[in-house]
């Protein structure tokens, strides 16, 4: 059964393409997109090795690809889709966006945002964890796993 557009679902298997081509580039494998109107109009990946920047997360190169595209520093009327739960230095730059929405994959149960909180979105941001988590989790396991060896 073919995959119906438009669901979170269906971005975050975009958002999963991207997680790889960092995962190719040996970088975290995090990907992320940012989708207005049901049209994806930012992608990118974690870029921290490549760029010799630590603030070079997936989300953060979105954001300022999204803002350029809508040439806005506001996303109120999209969608982040992140494979992994955002951390608090990517979710305090979503606060300054006030994005309408946050979709993650994999929960961070060691430096994801939600560790302190969900008070440092902003306060009309609605987030859901949990889409595709399995899928988003494995990409992740497989890149630190790989590192161990």
């Amino acid at each position: 059964m073919p995959l119906e557009p438009f669901t979170d679902t269906h971005f975050m298997k975009i958002a999963l393409q991207e997680a790889e081509k960092a995962f190719d580039a040996d970088e975290v494998p995090v990907g992320a997109i940012v989708v207005c109107e049901n049209q994806v109009i930012a992608k990118a990946h974690n870029q921290t090795e490549l760029l010799h920047d630590v603030t070079a997360h997936a989300e953060i190169i979105a954001i300022t690809s999204a803002s350029n595209f809508l040439d806005s520093k506001y996303l109120n009327e999209c969608t982040l889709y992140v494979t992994l739960e955002p951390c608090v230095m990517c979710a305090g730059a979503l606060m300054w966006t006030q994005i309408q929405n946050i979709v993650y994959g994999a929960f961070d149960e060691k430096k994801g945002f939600t560790q302190i909180g969900d008070k440092i979105l902003h306060p009309s941001t609605n987030c859901t964890g949990g889409i595709l988590e399995n899928e988003c989790s494995i990409i992740l396991k497989e890149y630190f796993k790989s590192k161990r060896k």
